[in-house]
């Protein structure tokens, strides 16, 4: 099976339930609209049919006998976890982003279903953890799947996304811009993305594809796991609750992934999409604090939202007094 020349694709990463991808499946599949139906149409036989109503105009294609419409590919480790969103009209396929071989096949299977075109790609797949006490065989893990499989999968697709003129849309976060505390491999691994993707997208000018790169603040999503604990001999156990209080604070208030996806997918849907997209909760307060005042802001920020300053004044305490 392969879809028409005038259909358009999108392929997401990462999009097992609960999270930002799979929301973006969906509202990438909500973009169909009825359309009038023509002479021509009625010679085929055809009475209606949903079509992608962002990626250009309804039209008719004699050859391929179809409209043109947007289909969208949603990969998974494991497809079998998402075989809700092939119910709903998805193609999905396997990937595994650190795993090269499992980046070929799907390139591969992607390939022979469009055409040797792509039109949106989703850099999605996501890992996170906490920033002390952590093994460095664990930070690895962290940039190779926030960093390092963005890149294989970027040149892996990018043949069949010059073919097209299409777009990268890379999916950011707030914590590359501020020093979110308890989170440095993570942040550190979204900063390192951030300035892949400005870089990037003056390489593929030239080439006609764009990128753009989605700084994301709160949003609901599986990826704050209460289950993270500090280890016995932690610097930081004494401020335990404060750790613990961190690791859901993305949460806290966050922007439903319905919502933030809308936003999204509306944007990525325009001719020209703008390069760096902030959305999610308190995306825009981070956006205006460095804008008008500045990254030290932070700097004094953080270490009272998160019982630093509590730990400082505690060892200064214990030193004073040994």
């Amino acid at each position: 099976m392969s879809i028409t020349k005038t259909q358009k694709s999108v392929l997401i990463t990462g999009c097992s339930p609960g999270g930002i991808g799979h929301a973006l499946c969906r509202e990438f599949l909500s973009k169909g609209t009825s359309v009038t139906v023509s002479p021509l149409m009625r010679e085929k036989g055809v009475k209606s049919w949903q079509t992608g109503n962002g990626l250009g105009n309804s039209e008719w294609d004699e050859a391929d006998g179809w409209l043109a419409g947007l289909h969208v590919i949603a990969t998974a480790r494991n497809k079998a976890t998402i075989t809700d969103l092939e119910a709903l009209g998805c193609w999905t396929v396997s990937l595994e982003v650190t795993n090269q071989e499992s980046i070929e096949a799907a390139k591969k299977e992607v390939d022979g279903l469009t055409g040797g075109r792509l039109d949106i790609l989703v850099n999605n797949a996501n890992c996170t953890m906490p920033a002390l006490d952590v093994s460095v065989d664990d930070a690895r893990a962290c940039f190779e799947t926030n960093f390092f499989g963005v890149i294989s999968i970027t040149q892996s697709f990018i043949p069949l996304l010059i073919a097209s003129k299409g777009l990268i849309l890379n999916i950011g976060s707030v914590a590359g811009i501020m020093p979110y505390a308890f989170g440095s491999v993570y942040n550190a691994s979204k900063a390192a993305l951030h300035a892949y993707s400005r870089t990037l997208r003056l390489e593929l000018e030239p080439f006609d594809v764009r990128v753009m790169v989605v700084v994301t603040g709160g949003v609901q999503s599986n990826i704050a796991r209460g289950d993270r604990k500090l280890p016995e001999g932690s610097l930081y156990l004494p401020i335990k609750a404060d750790f613990e209080r961190r690791v859901t604070h993305s949460q806290e208030g966050a922007m439903s992934n319905e919502v933030y996806a809308r936003g999204v997918v509306k944007e990525a849907l325009k001719p020209k999409p703008i390069k760096w997209l902030w959305r999610g909760n308190k995306a825009f307060f981070v956006w205006f604090i460095r804008a008008w005042f500045g990254t030290w802001v932070f700097d004094r920020v953080m270490p009272r939202m998160f019982g630093l300053d509590k730990l400082k004044a505690l060892v200064r305490a214990k030193a004073k007094n040994a």
